[in-house]
């Protein structure tokens, strides 16, 4: 290995391990905790070698919520790719996002509901087509146009289907996460109710 590329490599591995710290503290301490002095400081960095990586904070939560939406994603491709029957598929898809939700759940609010910097440039960079959250909402438009074609489902506005379905997982996933203490009952029979909810409906 060649000096170029020992340096690359050492440049990428530290760029790892600032994701890993800033992810560790996401999940440990919350969103408020995170910021760019305590992430140098948990791995024995100078604040400055982390500028070097990423601009400022927003981005650098930008890139850990990448990381938690492409384990989704991954999930979401394995559903697919085991289950033939689209519905079910699609059934299986939905109640897995809540279920990843739920396990990691301060990456779960960085990503959906935790405000970032309040300009449209962030806004936009969180909805480019090739961010692994839009990656997964085309997953979500490829299983409804499938349950379509497949005459599963009656003949329906596939985009807006998906995003009315997305809005419903995604509002119970932000409840359960942020009201856990209010009476939710069997927790496990309002998510399978939901997501029965949501997929008679659009028959």
């Amino acid at each position: 290995m060649g000096v170029k590329e020992r340096r690359a490599r050492q440049k990428s591995l530290l760029r790892q391990e600032i994701l890993d710290a800033a992810r560790d503290i996401l999940v440990r301490e919350g969103y408020d905790s995170l910021s760019m002095r305590r992430v140098a400081d948990k791995i024995d960095y100078s604040p400055t070698a982390i500028y070097l990586h990423f601009k400022d904070r927003d981005e650098l939560v930008f890139c850990v919520c990448e990381e938690f939406m492409a384990g989704l994603v991954r999930e979401m491709k394995d559903i697919v790719g085991r289950t033939s029957d689209p519905m079910a598929a699609l059934r299986k898809s939905l109640r897995r996002y809540i279920e990843f939700g739920l396990a990691n759940q301060q990456q779960y609010l960085a990503t959906f509901v935790i405000p970032h910097a309040n300009t449209p440039e962030m806004e936009a960079r969180f909805t480019e087509p090739a961010t692994m959250s839009m990656q997964g909402f085309g997953l979500l438009v490829e299983l409804v146009a499938e349950c379509v074609r497949q005459k599963k489902l009656r003949r329906i506005d596939v985009e807006t289907a998906a995003r009315s379905v997305w809005a419903g997982v995604h509002g119970l996933t932000s409840l359960l996460i942020v009201m856990p203490r209010f009476d939710w009952g069997d927790r496990e029979r309002v998510i399978d109710q939901l997501v029965s909810m949501l997929v008679d409906g659009l028959r």
